[in-house]
């Protein structure tokens, strides 16, 4: 199979998809690999580090997409690269689709074969691409919550730990799962006062064992999630339904109970978000106000940490490559519930429930298990 990595052109995005030793390991795997060039020097990876292990170099993203049977990337594809995806080309990367209805059409309409990072799922749930990206996106969000506290940025002027004699930041984090846990370790450890909330007793008893004295363990609800709104100088939101859009847990109205000055860092942005006000921003620039509330919501928060995040992804994404790369997508499908999971598209139809359930659209399980 021919596997092409383009360089990626979203806003602020210094990831790439595979190392050189991803090319390596193709290569010894009888593959061929077409890398666009300049594509890992955002990672601190040079051209000449991927020649070195076998790849083929070519000028320009058009020239990846038009010979790779298998496009790898880390972001959606990008409007500008829409007319580059062929028919029953495969694309495996984040998409997000729940929160992007034109991409959505866009890859129907182009009849790719869109395999998903964040919904390649394994027998007990988990999701393996995306919970090394939530890792970091969990812990930068404690961060960026810091530097935005400060008020030059037109947070409050809080210091997360205080001092002696000041009370410290109070932090509100909004769900349990890989990003909230890791971003409620990151707050603790700056002995900030933290509340974590969900809605999964066994989550909640788990993470009560886990957490440090300063992590508060609630139930999520309407009245704790006002109660903890008004306390908090910070408030991470951290939920997340596999494939779907982003609940909505803060409505406008809630920011009028906020302190001004607080901030908001919205990590489910990738998924539309779970606060009423929030629109998806970039890296150049980060935050918004609104009612007086900073709002932070970066869609590719970990692009900023290049060199990290693409040694993390390209760590659990490069044995699923291979998976398909060999088997071909059909049978890699077949015989790996967890690619067939990972598939949102298929032959100009919606293969994921709960894409087709968030856009009204015919749903196709071509890879039912």
């Amino acid at each position: 199979m021919i596997v092409g990595v383009p360089r990626e052109i979203k806003q602020d995005e210094y990831r790439v998809a595979l190392l050189p030793v991803g090319v390596e390991e193709l290569v010894r795997h009888g593959h061929r690999v077409i890398v666009e060039a300049g594509a890992g020097l955002g990672s601190g990876l040079a051209d000449h580090e991927y020649l070195r292990h076998g790849c083929e170099m070519v000028s320009s993203a058009e020239e990846v997409f038009a010979q790779a049977d298998l496009v790898i990337k880390v972001k959606e594809p990008q409007p500008s690269e829409w007319p580059m995806v062929r028919d029953g080309q495969i694309l495996f990367t984040y998409f997000h689709f729940a929160a992007d209805r034109p991409l959505v059409e866009a890859m129907l309409d182009a009849g790719c074969t869109a395999v998903a990072y964040e919904t390649l799922a394994d027998d007990r749930g988990r999701l393996p691409l995306l919970t090394p990206m939530s890792e970091v996106a969990g812990r930068m969000s404690i961060q960026e919550g810091a530097k935005y506290l400060e008020r030059p940025q037109m947070g409050r002027g809080i210091l997360l730990g205080g001092v002696p004699g000041v009370a410290p930041a109070n932090i509100t984090i909004l769900g349990g799962g890989v990003v909230g846990a890791n971003a409620a370790k990151i707050a603790a450890g700056f002995n900030a006062n933290v509340g974590l909330l969900d809605i999964n007793m066994d989550r909640l008893r788990y993470l009560a064992d886990v957490m440090p004295a300063n992590v508060d363990v609630l139930f999520s609800d309407r009245h704790t999630i006002r109660e903890q709104l008004q306390r908090a100088d910070l408030v991470i939101g951290a939920v997340l339904i596999p494939g779907a859009r982003a609940p909505c847990l803060i409505e406008e109205e809630d920011l009028r109970g906020m302190k001004p000055g607080s901030v908001i860092i919205d990590v489910a942005i990738d998924q539309g978000g779970c606060i009423a006000t929030s629109r998806p921003t970039s890296h150049s620039e980060p935050t918004f106000i609104v009612n007086e509330v900073v709002h932070y919501c970066v869609t590719n928060m970990p692009g900023a940490v290049g060199r990290t995040s693409t040694y993390a992804l390209c760590n659990v994404t490069l044995p699923w490559l291979l998976e398909i790369a060999g088997r071909g997508i059909e049978q890699a499908a077949c015989e790996l519930p967890s690619v067939a999971r990972a598939i949102n598209l298929y032959g100009g139809e919606v293969t994921n429930r709960a894409v087709a359930a968030t856009f009204d659209l015919p749903y196709l399980p071509k890879f039912t298990l």
